[in-house]
Parts: structure tokens; sequence; C-alpha cells
């Protein structure tokens, strides 16, 4: 039988996150509780309207400067939108909206890691280049065959998502045999693949809203934690989308409270990282979940 201490700590052990080690740049990131990745858009056609912003420098400032505040550790830079049926952008066009804007905030803030949003190895290699610590990359290496050697040459940790297809497919591509194994066995393959390339880092991404239709989302969700015995930290990027908006009959602009919701679910389901377009919220749900569970 157990006691209330035993009970507890039971509890503990199941919920909160172990602790993950990252080398980046010669620094040793520690991570011993989850951490919160604040979005940076630089695109025009976000499907959250109020992320978008105008690469310019003070804005871009202006904007890092509240997500560090709030309490952001990672800044994820994107210049190419992933939303359904999203417009191509070319690669010099995003190199343009990102390549800048991280050396701004590199210089501004030289303690925050930055993250660079891209399928394109030449965009993550600029990027890189430029100041970013990540490369956070929604095709898993399926849009550019380039890009594992590249992440391998950069030395840089590696996000790698789970989506089929690309942005203007994907909503396309949700028939599954078997859901949850067949996204497992994809991250099983291309983790393989990875450590042969001889990448060491590596952030696990399943894929909120990519290739997935509103139920397969939920069942993902409550089933977050099978993504723990891969042995790498897990990302969920929840904010706004479309399963929140769509099943409270909203629109992404009064989708922060479902957010909020969402995000402590992941949490208790293990989540390393919180991808979010509101940084201070995030935060908030992290610091009960820590008062809950620490």
């Amino acid at each position: 039988m157990f006691s209330a201490g035993g009970i507890s700590s039971v509890i503990e052990d199941k919920l909160f996150p172990q602790k993950y080690t990252l080398q980046i740049k010669g620094r040793l990131i520690v991570w011993e509780e989850p951490q919160i990745m604040g979005i940076v858009n630089t695109t025009p056609d976000s499907f959250f309207d109020q992320s978008r912003i105008l690469p310019s420098q003070e804005n871009i400032l202006t904007k890092a400067s509240k997500l560090i505040e709030d309490g952001a550790s990672i800044l994820d830079i994107g210049g190419y939108s992933s939303r359904p049926g999203a417009d191509v952008v070319s690669e010099k066009e995003e190199l343009e909206r990102v390549v800048r804007p991280i050396e701004w905030i590199q210089e501004a803030f030289p303690n925050v890691l930055i993250s660079v949003d891209t399928f394109r190895s030449e965009v993550a290699r600029q990027a890189v280049q430029a100041g970013a610590h990540l490369v956070n990359d929604i095709s898993g290496a399926q849009m550019d065959t380039k890009m594992l050697e590249t992440v391998a040459e950069l030395d840089v940790p590696y996000i790698l998502m789970h989506m089929r297809g690309n942005p203007q497919t994907m909503q396309t591509k949700t028939e599954y045999s078997d859901f949850l194994p067949e996204i497992l066995n994809y991250f099983a393959e291309k983790l393989d693949v990875i450590r042969k390339f001889g990448i060491k880092d590596v952030i696990i991404d399943p894929g909120f809203g990519f290739s997935k239709n509103l139920e397969q989302n939920y069942f993902l969700l409550k089933n977050l934690n099978i993504f723990k015995a891969l042995g790498f930290p897990i990302l969920a990027g929840l904010s706004r989308k479309s399963m929140i908006y769509k099943l409270l009959d909203c629109d992404p602009t009064a989708a922060l409270n479902g957010t909020t919701a969402l995000n402590m679910v992941a949490l208790t389901q293990g989540a390393n990282i919180l991808r979010v377009h509101d940084v201070k919220e995030a935060n908030e749900t992290l610091k009960l979940y820590k008062q809950l569970y620490a």
C-alpha cells in the first residue's frame, strides 16, 4: 500500500520530464524543466495574422524583447508559412526574411537560443552562420535531400517533425493503417538515418496539424508520452491551431484559452518544449505545472 508521499513520487516520476543536455556551438545546454519557444513569423501569410511581423529591425527586436521578457528561452524564426495551402516562397525571399532578423536578435540578445524554421538546407546554413543555434525542419529532410548533411556539417541540434507531403498537400494525406505505430516507425527510421550522418542532438516534434485530421490530433496529444521511449526531447506545437479553433467553433484570434488548456495536457504528457505565439500565458501554464508536479 502506498503512503501519500509514495503516491506523490510515482506521479512526479511519470509526469515531470527528464533532464536533457544539448551541445550548441560549444555551449552545454542543460534542460531540467520544460522550455518555451516563442514564434517569430516574418511571413505575410501566417495562419495567425497577429503573429505576422514586417521584418524591420525595430519590429523584430521589439517582438523578440517581449517574448524573452515573457519567458521564452528559444525564439523560432520562420520566413515560409507552413499553414495548409500556403503560397510557395522562393529560397531567395525566405533568406531575406530570416537571415537579417537572426543577426539582429543574436546581436541584441546573445544569451537566447535561436531556431530557424526551414526545410531548405541553404537557408539552414546561412541562418546558422548568422547566429541561429537549431534547425527546425517541418519536412524531416523530405523536401531537401541535402538537409541532414548540412545539419551534420553545422553541428547543431535538429528538430525532426512528422509530416506527409508538403504544406500544399499535407491535408490530403491523413489516411493511416495504424496511426501511432506508423508515426513511431517514421521517427525510428529517420533517427537511424540521422545517426548515420553523425547528428548528435535531436528534438522530436510529432507535428500537430500536419497530415492529421482533428480526431487524430487529439489522439496524438492524449498519447504524446509514448514518444518519450525514443529518448529525445519532445516539442509540442499546439498554439492557436485549427484542432483548437475548429472544435471550439471560433478562429485563431479566439483560440488562446484552448491553447492554454492543451499546453497543460502536453506538459503532463511529457512535452519538453512548448512552441507558442503567446509566451506569457504559456509561462504561466508552466509555473502552475511545476507547482503541481515539480
